[in-house]
């Protein structure tokens, strides 16, 4: 059974910084392309930030150089550093699991909420 678990959203205040990650289970990690896509209210899901099986990383335009996103292949878990946050950041931030050949192989997680406030 696959399961992708987000911790570490929370409430923080303009300009600050949060950690956000994501354990998988039941897949083989490395074969995976890992991300993270956010959802703000009356928005569209958003992808904010991929990592490949190597570490080769994208980014939307509004996250590059707040936001880095970083792998550890030995702990099957996805991080996104968030730094510099603005209230336009606030969103419930999910993890995505994407099988690098087997397209039907493409999993979420429940999500986490961000929320950036003072």
């Amino acid at each position: 059974q696959v399961q992708l678990v987000e911790s570490g959203g929370g409430l923080v205040q303009p300009g600050g910084s949060l950690r956000l990650s994501c354990a998988a289970s039941g897949i083989i990690f490395s074969s995976y392309v890992m991300g993270w896509y956010r959802q703000a209210p009356g928005n569209q899901r958003e992808l904010v930030a991929s990592i490949g099986s190597g570490g080769s990383t994208n980014y939307v335009d509004s996250v590059k150089g707040r936001f880095t996103i970083s792998r550890d292949n030995a702990k099957n878990t996805v991080y996104l550093q968030m730094n510099s946050l603005k209230p336009e950041d606030t969103a419930v931030y999910s993890c995505n699991a994407r099988h690098i050949t087997i397209r039907h192989l493409n999993f979420w997680g429940k999500g986490t909420l961000v929320t950036v406030s003072s």
